[in-house]
């Protein structure tokens, strides 16, 4: 039976890990090299993306987690999760120093952080997920603003524009998905099981 992890280094990393207890999920806390190589699926949290990059790599993981990524980790990041699975950003966050935000990759995708708005424009919306119709949290959430030809598009919230296809909130590829919402924190379970089952090549 595979082993879960949630990054624990910042951000909502405990509601993720309730949210796989819930499932009977076994999973731990990944703050280590150690506890990464102890683990076969990740799960990134929300949180600050630009605050887990910079600690990712202070922490020595983000060469070993990418490494994992590309060998075929199934691997599930939320809000700003998805920022950090993302290949490209359009807006990365840019330090005092003048250097620039770095991702982990995995997703061929372009990514707009902060694409809904602040804090103060956090809101709620019901979707489409799978078979699911799921009510989203979104707070400070990205968007997925171009996706190449493998990634599969999961879910969407309409555009204030004329895309008919909608905003991108949902992608998988291959063995990773993201989503910019918060499904931890509204007590559904569907996206956890789902990736549960994408691990298990259920999915």
């Amino acid at each position: 039976m595979s082993e879960f992890g949630v990054l624990a280094l910042q951000g909502d990393f405990r509601e993720h890990l309730a949210a796989l207890d819930g499932l009977g999920v076994k999973a731990r806390m990944v703050r280590t090299l150690d506890e990464l190589k102890a683990v076969d699926a990740l799960v990134i949290p929300g949180g600050e993306s630009s605050v887990i990059d910079r600690l990712t790599r202070n922490y020595g993981l983000a060469q070993p987690i990418k490494e994992r990524i590309t060998a075929g980790m199934p691997t599930y990041g939320s809000c700003a999760g998805m920022i950090m699975l993302a290949d490209r950003l359009e807006n990365p966050a840019v330090t005092s120093t003048g250097e620039q935000q770095q991702t982990l990759g995995g997703i061929d995708m372009l990514v707009r952080r902060n694409a809904f708005g602040r804090q103060v424009d956090s809101f709620e919306h019901t979707l489409k997920f799978a078979d699911h119709d799921l009510t989203a949290v979104f707070i400070r959430a990205p968007e997925a603003v171009q996706v190449g030809p493998d990634v599969a598009v999961l879910s969407t919230v309409p555009a204030p524009d004329s895309r008919a296809q909608g905003r991108i909130v949902a992608v998988r590829q291959g063995n990773l998905l993201a989503t910019s919402f918060h499904p931890e924190v509204t007590g559904s379970r569907a996206i956890h099981e789902f990736f549960v089952n994408l691990t298990r090549g259920d999915a």
